[in-house]
């Protein structure tokens, strides 16, 4: 057996699934991304840049594109980089082109609002004998592409083909750390990304530094909460998938969420800023599913149940916080 998978599919063409490609193919991997857009995957061929989604990367010549799902069907492994709310339908569509045993690195974040499944459990009801693995962590689709130092989770429950996925990935900038934890993996990442509209939200309305770092703190506490219940490990959530992700999402503008709260924190409508915006902002369709799957668990999370109020317009935000504030006092460990 080979140390590495060499032959790859990226299955989506945005930031991140372009930043992926790049990676892989500056690694010496044949590396073949996917685009869901026909003149985005013809920019990649002959101008070696993604003009669409990440303007001002020069691409290595050898990395290719194609609109065409079938064009995959001979890659060792694949991965996975369509938003959350459009990963059932690209797998569904990809079936006819994955022999068994694939192995499907699932890198988006996010919660399917229809079923409140977790993109590994999407994966693993439509394409059973697919072999899922997840990628996660705090890591910026223009450091990655830019060779900047960066640190992720790589979860697979086959501690073999989690090894040769991790020596396919890594590079001496981007360091992957192995999981077998699959599902916990993947909790942190959804979780992060409606408490970092919060964390622009506290920061838009100049509500202090002070109240910035309580959300975090109180979030990883909701994050390790929901974690606990589904069953993931505690050194997962602590680990890059989770704290580290949160840390970054949480304290930068360059995130997409916390950039949609600092807005809705400065006064304007989830309207006006999902209508500018030409990427996903994964927290935005996370909030309502991960209330409800708080609540069909019996977890408490009630900082990510206020936000998903706020986005849905059942409450302001001035009224959340006073309620939150409000709150009875209890036992930081409770």
């Amino acid at each position: 057996m080979s140390e590495r998978f060499d032959k790859i599919g990226v299955i989506g063409a945005g930031a991140w699934g372009t930043a992926l490609a790049q990676l892989l193919a500056s690694n010496g991997r044949d590396t073949l991304i996917w685009s869901f857009e026909a003149d985005c995957a013809e920019v990649i061929n002959t101008q070696n840049e993604n003009t669409h989604y990440l303007k001002g990367v020069a691409l290595h010549p050898d990395l290719k594109a194609t609109t065409n799902l079938a064009d995959l069907s001979d890659r060792d492994a694949v991965l996975v980089v369509t938003p959350a709310q459009h990963m059932r339908g690209t797998l569904e569509s990809f079936i006819p082109h994955a022999r068994p045993g694939l192995p499907i690195v699932l890198c988006s974040k996010g919660i399917e609002i229809s079923t409140l499944k977790f993109m590994s459990e999407v994966l693993e009801e439509i394409m059973p004998e697919a072999i899922p693995a997840v990628l996660s962590g705090p890591s910026f689709a223009i450091d990655v592409a830019k060779g900047l130092p960066t640190a992720v989770t790589l979860a697979c429950g086959d501690w073999d083909i989690g090894a040769k996925l991790v020596n396919t990935v890594a590079a001496p900038h981007f360091r992957p750390y192995y999981s077998g934890d699959v599902l916990g993996a993947e909790i942190g990442g959804a979780v992060k990304n409606v408490l970092a509209i919060v964390c622009g939200l506290v920061l838009g309305k100049e509500l202090g530094r002070s109240a910035h770092a309580a959300i975090i703190a109180r979030g990883f506490a909701e994050m390790t909460r929901l974690g606990t219940a589904l069953g993931a490990k505690p050194e997962t959530l602590t680990g890059m998938c989770g704290l580290g992700d949160l840390v970054l999402t949480c304290s930068s503008e360059q995130s997409r969420n916390m950039s949609c709260g600092l807005a809705l924190g400065r006064g304007e409508s989830l309207e006006s800023i999902m209508s500018e915006r030409a990427v996903v902002t994964e927290g935005v369709a996370t909030a309502p599913a991960l209330k409800a799957l708080a609540a069909s668990k019996g977890v408490e999370m009630p900082i990510c149940a206020a936000m998903a109020n706020i986005l849905a317009g059942d409450e302001d935000i001035d009224s959340a916080i006073t309620r939150l504030l409000s709150r009875g006092h209890k036992s930081e460990t409770a």
